[in-house]
């Protein structure tokens, strides 16, 4: 009896459990060869194919000393792995330290802890870590910019935080009013949803002024030939700095403007003389060209509005809901009032700014599917490096992901289920090493298909494209990536087209 008490209990791999479907044995494989990320390996090829990933490990500024420090490449790796499968926080990253597959393809010797992650990224000179990322966001984008004219979206988004962290600050929270935050200034090439740059600043420092720091910032280190058709954000860059600077740029501007005193006259005038044209989508428009206080010059404005059809209206900041009472007969509006520098008439100008809802749609995903909204630190400066980390591999998925099917973009929360995730188990016999994939997706079939095409083109953009260097390679890659969005791109460079997934 003493001797079965002191006896050490050693758990089985097996265990017996009552399902709906009878009895079954479970059991536990723990040195199994296994992925849930299956499709990763050929998101890899284009990695290598692209030169894109071996540049940016190649070019880190990151250094260690010491001989037991983790690898850089083990580093950017497993940020990598944890960016792409959607993780918000570097606890998570202990999901992805049974993978014994896909760190492997990347070249990388093991999965880094999340400590070593934190500490890595705490390690980088500030500046250095945030020219690097930019530098190679602009390697993934800039060859798309020339290849048709293209719009930028900028935008300032919140993200709420609730520990101490640096450079939380009260400001405006439409969603919490009150909680500390982060305020994000992200610009993006709106034709493709490419993110062109993030600035992460304190969240007081939300307003047009601010962000417009980033955004010369940005267009300034281009080419001007690579330099948008227009410019394009909501009420926040309707501001006289912000179309001043444009202006002395020689650049178009399309902005909204809030509903203040001085430009509900403006509405009230147009009104009167009932000058009104067909703007699509239900509104009608007019224009005038108004001088607020504060503006050096008079502006075009374009007024649109649309009849109330129900009980519920949509503000203008379009984040809270006003409930309109309707009296029968009578007509009631609601009104926007965008200012802009394009000469184009104004179903076109409302239509420009209605393809701004595509931007919005961006920004929503990068924060609620992405890691925008997560790996939180204390520091401000983590946080800078780890949201361009985000923006960096959000646009080669991106890319990837339109290489697949160009007729349409699918969301992460679409993408990862369909292009990303299924079991795959790697095994190794006579030399040959074989990743074997099983999906349960409904469009796995469909899928399969398309990554047999995606791995020949791949393989014919590597001899292809052997001697030319990575800005030449995307641009190959984006033509065939965005032919469908883009008419304007030339597809006669002799790399086959992939086939639609549908």
């Amino acid at each position: 009896m003493g001797e079965n008490k002191n006896r050490a209990i050693v758990p089985s791999s097996r265990v017996a459990v009552d399902t709906f479907a009878g009895r079954i044995h479970v059991e536990w494989d723990p040195d199994a060869a296994v992925t849930p990320l299956g499709q990763l390996p050929f998101f890899i090829v284009f990695l290598k194919v692209s030169g894109l990933y071996e540049a940016f490990v190649a070019d880190c500024p990151l250094q260690y000393s010491s001989p037991n420090a983790s690898q850089v490449r083990d580093v950017l790796g497993t940020l990598f792995l944890s960016v792409l499968a959607g993780h918000k926080r570097y606890a998570h990253i202990t999901t992805i330290r049974s993978d014994r597959v896909n760190p492997e393809l990347l070249g990388m010797t093991g999965v880094a802890s999340e400590d070593s992650v934190r500490r890595a990224l705490s390690q980088f000179d500030e500046t250095e870590a945030l020219t690097w990322l930019d530098r190679h966001i602009a390697t993934c984008s800039r060859p798309v910019l020339g290849l048709a004219p293209w719009v930028l979206d900028t935008d300032n988004t919140v993200k709420q935080l609730y520990g101490k962290q640096e450079g939380a600050e009260k400001s405006y929270n439409p969603k919490k009013p009150g909680r500390p935050s982060h305020s994000y200034h992200s610009y993006f090439m709106g034709n493709t949803r490419l993110a062109l740059g993030v600035e992460v600043e304190p969240g007081n420092q939300h307003t047009g002024k601010h962000v417009a720091v980033g955004l010369w910032k940005l267009l300034d280190a281009m080419p001007r030939e690579l330099w948008p058709s227009f410019i394009r954000g909501d009420v926040s860059f309707g501001t006289e700095q912000i179309m001043s600077d444009a202006e002395d740029r020689n650049l178009h501007y399309l902005t909204k403007l809030r509903l203040t005193k001085n430009v509900k006259k403006a509405i009230n005038r147009l009104i009167d003389r009932g000058e009104w044209v067909d703007a699509g989508h239900g509104f009608r428009g007019a224009e005038s060209r108004i001088q607020l206080t504060g503006w050096t010059k008079d502006r075009r404005i374009i007024v649109l509005k649309r009849l109330i059809q129900g009980e519920v209206l949509i503000t203008d900041d379009q984040l809270n809901l006003a409930f309109i009472e309707t009296e029968d007969g009578i007509r009631k509006y609601e009104y926007q009032v965008l200012v802009t520098s394009l000469q184009d008439e104004i179903l076109t100008i409302a239509q420009h700014y209605r393809d701004r809802g595509d931007c919005e749609n961006c920004f929503d995903e990068l924060k609620n599917h992405w890691g925008w909204g997560g790996f939180t630190t204390k520091d401000l400066q983590r946080c800078r490096i780890i949201s361009r980390m985000v923006a960096l591999v959000y646009n080669w998925w991106s890319l990837y992901t339109r290489l697949i099917n160009p007729d349409k973009r699918h969301e992460a929360i679409t993408s990862r289920p369909l292009m990303l995730e299924s079991v795959a188990r790697k095994t190794s016999h006579a030399g040959q090493t074989t990743v074997t994939i099983t999906s349960s997706h409904a469009k796995a079939t469909v899928v399969q298909a398309a990554m047999r095409e995606l791995t020949a083109f791949f393989k014919e953009l590597a001899r292809t494209a052997e001697q030319l260097g990575i800005p030449d390679r995307v641009a190959l890659i984006a033509k065939r990536a965005y032919r469908k969005m883009l008419p304007a791109l030339r597809t006669n460079d002799g790399l086959k087209l992939l086939p639609t997934m549908g």
